[in-house]
């Protein structure tokens, strides 16, 4: 059974666009401590990682029973890889360490919004939930431009919770866009 965005579907030709009524609610374990929050820092760190290398800020998480399996930043400038994006790069690493190109059961947590590569990807990967924290206006696949982890067209659909740590990571990107063009 897939679960979906509740959604704005004002315009019939649109893909449902993910509403801010939609932001992360908490999940709080035993100890009281927000997961969520917890495993978006550490993407965080991952994406300062990633802007200390002059890689586009963007880190990434992947957790398994409230657990990380794996971390990743930008590294296409390293690499010279246009795929070698965050979240390929944590999929990659979980699917090794888990034994299984299937990561059901996981979650991943990312300072931007998915591109359509990305979002492919982890329906491919069959990840449970993706938790982002700013959008992205011009290459956004979980709801800003298009909708790919929503889409009934495909075997898996992904349920995306937006806007964690929204400031953040909206700061990080644009602090490190504003540099470069000084």
């Amino acid at each position: 059974m897939a679960i979906r965005h509740i959604a704005d579907t004002s315009s019939a030709d649109k893909e449902p666009l993910v509403g801010k009524k939609e932001l992360v609610a908490e999940v709080s374990g035993d100890s009281g401590m927000n997961y969520d929050i917890f495993f978006m820092q550490e993407a965080i760190k991952e994406a300062e990682k990633a802007a200390k290398k002059n890689e586009v800020p963007v880190g990434c998480v992947i957790t398994k029973n409230n657990k990380i399996i794996s971390r990743a930043h930008n590294l296409t400038k390293k690499e010279n890889d246009s795929t070698a994006h965050a979240e390929i790069i944590a999929i990659r690493k979980a699917e090794r360490k888990t034994g299984n190109y299937r990561l059901t059961n996981c979650d991943m947590y990312v300072t931007i919004e998915p591109c359509p590569m990305c979002a492919g990807a982890l329906i491919w990967a069959r990840i449970n939930k993706v938790f982002y924290g700013a959008c992205d206006k011009k290459a956004g696949a979980c709801g800003s431009v298009v909708n790919i982890v929503n889409s009934n067209r495909f075997n898996h659909t992904a349920i995306v919770k937006s806007g964690l740590l929204q400031a953040k990571c909206t700061k990080i990107i644009k602090n490190f866009f504003k540099k470069k063009r000084k």
